[in-house]
């Protein structure tokens, strides 16, 4: 064969060969730069002219798809060039360089519950705009789906519909069809092997890949219900958590009317409960439920989040009732406060009621007893909290002067009840604080490599519930991050004030999009002091 394909492609060296032909990768020895690209020879498996005729026609219709989804998202490759050199026709790709997922379990181990999450959220939109298309894949498997080394993201590569016009014969009503299955054992689904694919069969494919990189199994290495011929996996992922393996499960349920509809729909799946308001990931939400949060102000598309409009109806009966919530909570809790204290001796409370302020931004456990110096029965400890707005008995005559005025704080460990005991806590040590500079930077970095469930997670979850902004919670964040921008430079950030909860900060954008276009930005943030993680998160831009 020989080495200058088209007068133009300098063949380096083969990738690898099938049935179908075999795929090269070559330098473009017309480009300046000498580009490197992926080269799939194709060949018919007929020789009959009137079937050729008709694998050209297909073949040609099949490039141009190829182009145009290479153009709306850059993680399937682009198309550079199609030609056809001595009866065979050749594909000119963009090379994707980086490691399949099947090689990087090899290099690496079983993949992390966050990482397959993770690269399902970056490729379930690629597959929705496929299927938007018309199109369906049918060859997911983890040897088709790339990590592009310069940023992680998952690419995915070798659509099957080019090699099935290869496939084509004329049956013997004199239509064309195809004579083969695309597609490989154990990662398509039954429909698909009968020749049916739906677009349900791609997400079936995309869950067993799945299944392989938290397991290491092959598919011929499962179990398969005799019965409802569902596959049994999750005995070989027991730390798998049940939201991830329930969307696994119906991904891969046997009958496509039982799997999720579109793409879409198992992310929403994903999460359902979580991300579109409080993610777990965010616990300081519910331990400090009293942080005032600043009111959402306009944003152009260039910051920090996607557009959308906001409902301010819905915001108020959010609050109205969130309140109604918390009152009766309390209401209760008075209640059973009051028909305890009748049956329960009380407490004598310590005089040392002042508190480290070193302390304030702990969330001790509340359920935990306090210390028994005594070795008195725990039957005489009541189980509500002591009256803080009433201050200590003054068994020491103490001047009132030395009792603090502010209130102490309620998740402070009551002491003993021994009165004349004072126990005071082993100081806990600073915790170094991130820069809120840092904290921006960190937060474009996250988005630059594709982890954009990371960054949702650095916003405050009053941000994340503006539904102006994320009409959709998290999708439509990734509609944004993932579907729009190519890449966001932080170009210089300073700070405008600190203290010891809040932070506010100015910083000068440039946004490269999707589209080519190159805008910049001046985004000043507002940040709060998340101290149960430690971090800093953006809780308002303007």
């Amino acid at each position: 064969m020989q080495t200058l394909l088209n007068n133009r492609y300098q063949v380096i060296r083969t990738l690898g060969g099938g049935g179908f032909g075999e795929t090269f990768l070559a330098e473009d020895t017309q480009m300046p730069s000498k580009r490197r690209c992926v080269i799939k020879q194709l060949r018919p498996i007929h020789n009959n002219p009137q079937i050729y005729q008709l694998v050209q026609e297909r073949f040609q219709r099949e490039a141009a798809i190829l182009e145009d989804l290479g153009g709306i998202t850059d993680q399937i490759p682009t198309l550079y060039a199609y030609f056809q050199l001595e009866g065979q026709f050749y594909l000119v790709q963009e090379w994707i360089e980086g490691d399949t997922l099947t090689a990087k379990v090899h290099r690496q181990g079983l993949f992390s519950e966050s990482a397959v999450k993770e690269l399902l959220v970056n490729l379930l939109p690629v597959l929705e705009n496929v299927h938007n298309k018309r199109i369906v894949h049918r060859d997911i498997k983890p040897d088709n789906i790339i990590l592009r080394q310069r940023d992680a993201k998952p690419v995915l590569i070798d659509f099957g519909a080019v090699r099935e016009s290869m496939g084509t014969v004329v049956n013997s009503q004199g239509n064309p069809t195809s004579s083969i299955v695309i597609g490989t054992p154990g990662f398509m689904p039954s429909e698909q092997a009968a020749g049916r694919p739906v677009y349900s069969s791609d997400l079936y494919s995309l869950g067993i890949t799945a299944i392989y990189l938290l397991t290491g199994k092959q598919p011929q290495e499962l179990e398969t219900d005799s019965r409802s011929g569902e596959i049994i996996w999750r005995s070989h992922a027991l730390s798998v958590s049940p939201t991830l393996a329930g969307v696994i499960d119906q991904a891969i349920a046997y009958h496509p009317r039982e799997r999720f509809a579109t793409a879409r729909e198992m992310l929403e799946a994903l999460y359902s409960g979580t991300a579109a308001a409080f993610p777990p990931t965010m616990p300081y939400a519910q331990t400090q439920p009293t942080v005032n949060v600043a009111p959402p102000v306009t944003m152009p598309n260039t910051v920090a989040v996607s557009p959308g409009t906001v409902n301010q109806g819905s915001g108020h009966k959010g609050i109205l009732l969130g309140s109604l919530i918390v009152g009766g909570l309390v209401g209760g809790a008075i209640v059973v406060g009051l028909i305890l204290s009748k049956s329960t001796e009380p407490i004598v409370q310590s005089t040392n009621s002042s508190v480290s302020s070193s302390n304030r931004n702990e969330s001790p456990d509340t359920n935990t007893l306090p210390p028994n110096i005594n070795n008195e029965p725990r039957d005489n400890i009541p189980t509500e909290q002591p009256d803080i707005n009433t201050p200590p008995p003054n068994t020491n005559n103490e001047p009132r002067d030395n009792i603090p005025t502010e209130q102490p704080d309620t998740n402070t460990s009551v002491p003993s009840p021994t009165p004349s005991a004072q126990i005071s806590s082993p100081p806990q040590p600073e915790v170094e604080r991130t820069s809120p500079e840092a904290a921006i930077q960190s937060y474009y970095a996250t988005i630059n490599q594709g982890q954009y469930q990371t960054a949702w997670n650095q916003l405050a979850p009053s941000y994340q519930s503006n539904r102006r902004l994320h009409p959709n919670g998290y999708l439509s964040y990734i509609d944004w991050w993932g579907g729009q921008v190519q890449n966001v430079d932080v170009e210089q950030v300073s700070l405008i004030q600190e203290n010891a909860e809040t932070a506010t900060v100015n910083a000068q954008l440039k946004y490269l999009l999707k589209t080519k276009k190159v805008v910049t930005s001046s985004v000043r943030f507002s940040l709060l002091w998340d101290a149960e993680n430690s971090r800093w998160v953006i809780s308002g831009t303007k």
